[in-house]
C-alpha cells in the first residue's frame, strides 16, 4: 500500500528525522486545519473522462502499483540523507493517484507521519504564475490559504516536505545554471528561481522535496541536484485483472474482456497503465454490450479508432471540424512537449470551448476542462496516447489534404514527395532519433491509419489516399529494412510495433518458428527479426530451456534486449554472444515460487569485443513489499552464465 511509499522514497532520510510539531497551540491547530483541507482536495478523484464533479472515493478505488528503485548513474550519493526523490513514469500511470493517496494518508494521521507539513504543489498551476514574482511563504500561502498564518520563523523550524507533481505539465524555464541564490523564505523572486533554488538546498535546506515527473521531462532536473530515482511501473498483470473485475458488476462481461485482452499482446501490454485499463474497458463494454459491429480490436490504432466512436454512433461533420482543431492542437504541442493547454493555446488552433465540449458528444470522452488555482481553466486530453492518436490523425489528414506547410515545418525540409510511403519513411526516421521516444506512439498511430479498415471507421476524417496494397506493401518492406543498429533498443522494437499495426505479421511468425525450430543455427536473422525476437523474449509467457544465441547467424553481431515489463522470458540455460548485448532478462526457474509471474534479474554487458567465456553474477537478496515486487529470495546466490 501507499503508506510504504515513503520508506521506497526517502529511505533512511526520514528514519533519521526528529518530528518537529510545534508546541504552539497556534501552529498545531493551523495545520490541523491545513489538513482538513487537504483530505477535500485528495479524497476523491475522477477516472478518464469524468467531470460530474462528484468523483470516487481515492480509498475505494485505489490499487497498489508496481514501484522500483530507478537507475541513474549520476545522483548525488554525497548527502548523508537523501532529501530530494524524482518519481518517473509513463503518462497515465499513477504518479498523481500515488501523490494524492500519500497526502491524504498523511492528512488522515494515518500514515507519513515523519512529515511535520506537507504542502502539495502542481506544475499545472504553477504555470499560471509563471511570470510573477514570488517569496516562498508567500507561494504558500497562495496555493495553500490554511497556512496564511505560519510565519518564516516557524517554516524554519520544521522539516516540511515539498511535493511539485507533473514535471512533464511545467511551462517553466527550470534554469540551474543561474546563479541567483535565494536563501531567505520571504525574499521575491520568479517562480522558476524560487524551484531551483529549493531543489538545489539553498532555500530551506531542511525541506524534503519530491518531484513527479514522465521521463521524457524529467532530465530538466540535472542527476546532481537528485538524491534518489523511483520508477512507477502501473499495474502487475494480476492487478489489471483486479481492475476489469471491479470495473464490471458482470463477472461474465469482465472475463470476456479479459480474455480478449489477453488474446492481444499488444493491448495486454498497454493494460499496465491504469488510464489505457479505463480507455480499454470503454470500448469493449460498448462493443459488447451494443450492436455488435464487426470484430473486436486487436491493435492499438483500431482500439482508439473505436473510442472516437463510444459516444456518437457515426461521426457528424461538426464532430469532424472540431476533431480536426482539436488534433491541430494536439500535434503542435505533442512537438513542444506541452499536455496541458490554456485558453490560448485552444484560441490559437481555432478550436471553440463550448463547441468542443457540450455540442460535440465525441469530444466530451477525450478532452478535460479542469479548474485550477485562481479560478483559471487549464485543457487536457484524457491520456497522452490520445493526444498523440489525434496528432497521428491530422497529420495523416493534412497529408491526403496536402497541407504541404504543415508537413514541410514538422520534417523541416523545403520539398516533400507526396507518396505514402515516403511520407511514413521521414516520419519513422525522426521518430528513431528521438532520445525520449517522445514519437513513438504518434508514428505507431500513423502507420495503423494506413488501414483501410480505419479509414471507414473513421468516416471520412483521414481523407483520401492511395492505400492501395502495393503502397501498404511498401510501406511494410520499408520498415523491413530500417537501418536501426546506431538506434536505442526501445527505439528499434517500435517499428516492429508499427508492423503489428499494419497487421502484417509475417515477422513475428517468422520468430516464432525460429524459436521453434530445433536447428536455429540454419536460421538467419535480420535486423528488425533480432528486435522481434527481444521483445518476444520479454513478453512470452512460455518457457524455454535453453537459447544459444552463439549459433544463431544475424544480420549484425548485436542483439539488444530491453526490459519493458516484469513478465519476463524465463530460461534455464543462457548462451550468449555479440559485440552489444545491452539488456538481458533471465528468470530462475529453478524455484517454482511466483518467479513466472513478477520477479526478474537484470544484467547488462556492455562491451567492445567479448572475449569471455565465463561470467559470474552476484545477485542480492530482494523482497516483495506491498508497493510492488521488486524481486524474490529465489534469486539470491550466484548465477553462472557461458557468454
Amino acid at each position: 500500500m501507499i503508506k510504504h511509499l515513503p520508506d521506497c522514497l526517502f529511505s533512511a532520510f526520514f528514519k533519521q528525522i526528529v518530528s518537529c510539531y510545534s508546541e504552539d497551540v497556534g501552529l498545531q491547530e493551523v495545520l490541523d486545519e491545513h489538513k482538513i483541507s487537504l483530505r477535500g482536495r485528495c479524497e476523491c478523484v475522477t477516472e478518464g473522462s469524468d467531470d460530474t464533479g462528484s468523483g470516487t472515493l481515492l480509498n475505494r478505488i485505489y490499487t497498489d502499483l508496481y514501484i522500483t528503485e530507478g537507475q541513474s548513474e549520476e545522483v548525488n550519493t554525497q548527502h548523508e540523507v537523501r532529501q530530494v526523490v524524482l518519481t518517473n513514469g509513463v503518462a497515465g500511470v499513477g504518479k498523481t493517484f500515488s501523490v494524492q493517496k500519500f497526502t491524504l494518508d498523511w492528512a488522515e494521521d494515518l500514515e507519513n507521519q515523519d512529515v511535520s507539513l506537507l504542502v502539495l504543489l502542481s506544475f499545472r498551476e504553477l504555470n499560471l504564475i509563471q511570470d510573477e514574482q514570488y517569496s516562498l511563504l508567500t507561494l504558500l500561502h497562495v496555493f495553500h490559504p490554511t497556512l496564511q498564518k505560519v510565519t518564516a520563523e516557524q517554516l524554519a523550524v520544521c522539516k516540511p516536505l515539498f511535493i511539485f507533481d507533473g514535471l512533464d505539465e511545467s511551462r517553466l524555464s527550470l534554469d540551474f545554471n543561474n546563479r541567483e541564490v535565494v536563501s531567505d523564505v520571504t525574499q521575491e523572486s520568479s517562480v522558476n528561481v524560487l524551484l531551483t533554488n529549493l531543489i538545489k538546498g539553498n532555500l530551506l535546506p531542511s525541506a524534503l522535496v519530491w518531484i513527479t515527473s514522465r521521463p521524457a521531462a524529467a532530465n530538466q532536473i540535472p542527476p546532481t541536484c537528485v538524491d534518489r530515482v523511483t520508477e512507477v511501473r502501473g499495474f502487475t498483470d494480476v492487478q489489471k485483472e483486479e481492475y476489469f473485475r471491479r470495473r464490471f458488476s458482470d463477472e461474465e462481461l469482465s472475463s470476456r474482456i479479459i480474455s480478449h485482452i489477453k488474446t492481444s499482446r499488444s493491448l495486454h501490454i498497454m493494460c499496465h497503465i491504469p488510464v489505457f485499463c479505463w480507455i480499454t474497458a470503454t470500448v469493449l463494454e460498448h462493443m459488447l454490450t451494443t450492436e455488435q459491429r464487426g470484430e473486436l480490436p486487436k491493435t492499438l490504432t483500431d482500439l482508439y479508432s473505436h473510442f472516437l466512436l463510444t459516444s456518437p454512433q457515426e461521426l457528424t461533420e461538426a464532430d469532424r471540424e472540431v476533431l480536426l482543431k482539436l488534433g491541430r492542437l494536439a500535434f503542435e504541442h505533442l512537438e513542444k512537449g506541452n499536455i496541458m493547454f490554456y485558453q490560448e493555446d485552444l484560441e490559437q488552433c481555432g478550436v471553440d470551448v463550448t463547441e468542443a465540449l457540450v455540442y460535440s458528444g465525441v469530444c466530451t470522452e477525450i478532452f478535460k476542462r479542469e479548474s485550477v488555482i485562481f479560478q483559471k481553466t487549464v485543457y487536457r486530453f484524457v491520456h497522452l496516447s490520445i493526444q498523440e492518436f489525434l496528432a497521428a490523425v491530422y497529420m495523416f489528414h493534412c497529408y491526403t489534404n496536402r497541407k504541404t506547410e504543415v508537413l514541410k515545418e514538422f520534417f523541416t525540409i523545403r520539398n516533400i514527395f507526396f507518396s505514402l510511403d515516403y511520407l511514413l519513411y521521414l516520419t519513422m526516421e525522426k521518430s528513431l532519433r528521438s532520445k525520449t521516444g517522445h514519437l513513438d506512439l504518434f508514428v505507431r498511430f500513423l502507420h495503423g491509419l494506413c488501414l483501410e479498415s480505419n479509414h471507414r471507421l473513421l468516416g471520412g476524417l483521414l481523407g483520401r489516399t492511395e492505400n492501395s496494397p502495393d503502397v501498404i506493401q511498401r510501406v511494410i518492406n520499408k520498415l523491413k529494412d530500417t537501418n536501426s543498429r546506431d538506434i536505442s533498443p526501445d527505439r528499434s522494437i517500435n517499428i516492429f510495433h508499427c508492423l503489428m499495426e499494419m497487421n502484417d505479421h509475417s515477422v513475428h511468425q517468422e520468430i516464432q518458428e525460429f524459436l521453434k525450430s530445433e536447428n536455429r543455427s540454419d536460421k538467419y536473422l535480420s535486423v528488425i527479426h533480432c528486435s522481434a525476437l527481444a521483445y518476444m523474449l520479454q513478453m512470452s509467457e512460455e518457457f524455454l530451456d535453453e537459447l544459444d544465441l552463439k549459433k544463431v547467424k544475424t544480420a549484425s553481431a548485436s542483439l539488444s534486449v530491453s526490459v519493458v515489463n516484469p513478465q519476463l522470458f524465463q530460461f534455464t540455460s543462457v548462451s550468449l554472444l555479440g559485440d552489444y548485448f545491452n539488456m538481458c532478462t533471465i528468470n530462475d526457474s529453478n524455484n517454482n515460487s511466483d518467479l513466472h509471474k513478477c520477479t526478474c534479474l537484470i544484467f547488462t554487458l556492455c562491451v567492445g569485443e567479448i572475449n569471455v567465456s565465463e561470467y559470474y553474477l552476484q545477485c542480492h537478496n530482494t523482497y516483495q513489499s506491498s508497493y510492488g515486487t521488486t524481486g524474490s529470495p529465489g534469486l539470491s546466490g550466484n548465477i553462472y552464465l557461458r557468454v
